[in-house]
């Protein structure tokens, strides 16, 4: 299993835009046969930034997410390039 959060921030007044595009992203991902979350956050105290909890199967299914049309247009054409900072902590599953 693949574990991580990725923390993103924007300006406040692409609010609208950025939730739009998560709500296309998460509904996109989580069709994808190795998806087993995805999940967006805004952070309630600063809503500018972004959460994104994503877990898949193995590296292939997250590797297979990152190649995408809905990834490569809505990430890396939308998201990424309205973004100020980008943060991806992996984790590990306490057994």
């Amino acid at each position: 299993m693949v574990s991580f959060t990725v923390r993103m921030r924007f300006e406040e007044g692409d609010h609208g835009v950025i939730a739009e595009t998560l709500r296309q992203l998460t509904l996109a991902s989580r069709q994808e046969e190795g998806c087993v979350n995805y999940i967006a956050h805004f952070v309630e105290s600063d809503p500018a930034t972004v959460v994104l909890y994503e877990q898949y199967v193995d590296e292939e299914a997250l590797e297979n997410h990152r190649n995408t049309p809905h990834f490569l247009q809505l990430a890396k054409g939308g998201l990424y390039l309205l973004k100020h900072t980008r943060e991806l902590e992996l984790l590990s599953a306490v057994d």
